[in-house]
């Protein structure tokens, strides 16, 4: 148990006076530019899914199936 408590204070010092934090300002800058591209690729997806799904239809329209 001793070691558990050990390696918690360790990590705690270790997380408040040895990591370099992103300044909020710009921490906030990339989670807009993540949520951004996020939303770009998902409608990329959904696009090109939309027209692989026509086209299957389609396909199996043309064949008779």
């Amino acid at each position: 148990m001793a070691g558990l408590i050990n390696y918690l204070q360790e990590s705690y010092n270790e997380l408040k006076n040895h990591v370099t934090w992103t300044p909020l300002s710009e921490a906030q800058r990339l989670t807009v530019v993540v949520i951004v591209f996020t939303i770009v690729f998902s409608l990329a997806i959904w696009g090109v899914d939309t027209v692989f799904s026509r086209a299957i239809k389609a396909y199996f329209n043309l064949v008779g199936a």
